[in-house]
């Protein structure tokens, strides 16, 4: 694909540069780059640019909306403990032997 049609493709298909990036599976960077000529998509992406083409124009996802249910990162209470934890290693060690007696969400 030369640089016209991925841009042709993008605006069919009405999607931001990020999202055409995120379809293909590469960066921004990289798609502002195949269209301003300066790269050209592998065959990998060449095959994946393609198919967006077949499949046309999906529906976009809708957005979470914000506001919705507690935001963990916005509690500044969690933010006072990151400060102490930061300012204090002793505060650091009491609270990993504490987080033994709790289960890991990661895990």
């Amino acid at each position: 694909m030369v640089p016209d049609d991925i841009k042709r493709l993008r605006d069919e298909l009405s999607l931001s540069l990020g999202e055409l990036a995120d379809a293909v599976g590469t960066d921004v960077r990289t798609v502002l780059a195949w269209e301003s000529g300066d790269l050209f998509p592998t065959k990998r992406h060449s095959v994946r640019l393609v198919a967006l083409r077949e499949a046309g124009p999906q529906p976009k996802p809708k957005k979470k909306p914000r506001g919705k249910g507690p935001e963990p990162l916005a509690d500044p209470r969690l933010w006072a403990v990151v400060r102490k934890l930061v300012a204090h290693p002793d505060f650091l060690d009491r609270a990993e032997q504490l987080g033994v007696e709790y289960e890991d969400p990661a895990s």
